[in-house]
């Protein structure tokens, strides 16, 4: 079943709280950037960029799906976004950003968020909002939005600038490329306001799609012939920083396809800038071998993503998810180790060793993830938003699959404690 991606993302995807070289340390103010203007008083949008800059933003969407008019499932989506700045005007008027996106689901019934997709981007952004993008790219979703005016604006101004969404059907509907959907964004500047004890300024953004698309070139099935629906939003601009700091969004959108089905995607999205400081990767690695000394089967490693906690020959009953009671006193010394982090998001990697059908090894080892996720959460090491699990099957070993021992380490949960 496809799961639309959250729409109001596009007001945090490119334009999050930055953090580390050349950046702003939080609610500092540039020295020759935009202040907050007075109350009610005029302000000139734009946004700025530094080479090096990195930020992040996580973005929640409670999500219910209907086909053919009724209720199917709900769900809630989780977004991570991690973004660098790899050049930049050395006015900071543009800059070219490279990014990461993770798209992560929680099914009724769950605790634990699991990833979905994953996905890379590249693309610049000038000070306005407008981008240039290579269309192969299915992130992100919406473009141009936000785009400003040139000139200083007042509480009440409003205007209008296009945008457009790309959307990913190739999973289920077999359309290969990034599948595009013309906007046009009503803008207006609501004026300063306070949020969370900071001070920001408002903006709405709200467009209607009516689209019916010509056939697609290529398809495996059906494809869409009539797009229907809506997209309000609040944006919250953060003056001493030049960026948005968070967004809340409502949408409802309705595809009718050339089978005769319809499948309507409504719910309610926010997403917050999330700060964090550089990890010194080679002394968090040390801390935590020191935390974890003496567990058997366990090592620690640094990774490009992180620092990572590695669990070989982890064991659950046999062709279940379910730890053995061993194994749940090891989960719980590590969620303690943790703790000791809690401004860092965790990924719960499970693998498997070659044994039995591919399919069945990606989902057990995605099962087998998710449990060890749940029982963390549980034990308080994380808020599920902060913690999401992924399975891998029998890939990436690390020893020969070809004899026992070899495959006893490849059945191994990795915990990473990520940086981005």
């Amino acid at each position: 079943m496809m799961t639309r991606l959250p729409i109001a993302l596009a007001a945090m995807i490119s334009a999050c709280l930055a953090y580390g070289q050349g950046t702003l340390a939080p609610n500092a103010v540039p020295a020759t950037g935009p202040v907050a203007p007075a109350a009610g008083g005029a302000f000139k949008f734009a946004f700025s960029y530094a080479k090096g800059d990195k930020f992040r933003a996580l973005s929640t969407v409670d999500e219910d799906v209907l086909i053919n008019r009724r209720p199917a499932y709900s769900s809630r989506i989780l977004d991570r976004i991690a973004y660098e700045v790899t050049e930049a005007a050395a006015d900071g008027a543009s800059g070219s950003l490279h990014g990461t996106f993770e798209t992560s689901e929680m099914k009724q019934g769950d605790s634990a968020y699991v990833i979905s997709d994953s996905y890379d981007s590249e693309f610049s952004r000038d000070r306005l909002g407008r981008y240039t993008i290579d269309p192969k790219y299915y992130m992100p979703v919406v473009r141009d939005v936000p785009t400003f005016p040139d000139k200083e604006l007042s509480p009440g101004d409003t205007w209008t600038a296009p945008g457009e969404e790309r959307h990913d059907f190739r999973r289920v509907f077999g359309i290969p490329d990034p599948y595009l959907i013309p906007i046009d964004v009503r803008y207006r500047y609501i004026g300063p306001v306070q949020r969370a004890g900071k001070a920001m300024l408002q903006v709405s953004a709200a467009y209607t799609i009516f689209e019916r698309p010509k056939e697609p070139s290529a398809y495996a099935e059906v494809f869409p012939v009539q797009i229907a629906g809506f997209s309000d939003q609040q944006i919250y601009w953060d003056p001493a920083l030049g960026q948005p700091g968070a967004y809340e969004e409502k949408f409802d959108f309705i595809f009718d396809w050339s089978d005769g089905s319809t499948i309507e995607y409504r719910g309610s999205a926010h997403s917050e800038v999330l700060e964090a400081a550089l990890m010194d990767r080679a002394a968090l690695k040390a801390e935590v071998e020191r935390a974890v000394e003496g567990m058997p089967d366990v090592s620690v490693a640094s990774t490009d993503k992180g620092v990572t906690i590695r669990l070989e020959n982890v064991q659950f009953e046999p062709d279940s998810a379910k730890l053995l009671p061993a194994e749940l006193d090891k989960v719980a010394r590590i969620a303690e180790v943790l703790k000791r982090y809690p401004d860092r998001d965790i990924l719960v990697a499970g693998y498997a060793a070659a044994a039995g059908y591919e399919a069945g090894r990606k989902q057990l080892s995605e099962d087998r993830a998710k449990a060890v996720a749940e029982r963390l959460i549980d034990l308080g090491a994380r808020s599920a938003d902060h913690l999401s699990a992924e399975g891998f099957g029998d890939s990436n070993p690390i020893a020969d699959n070809a004899t026992d021992a070899g495959r006893s380490r490849n059945r191994r949960v990795e915990i990473t404690i990520l940086e981005n």
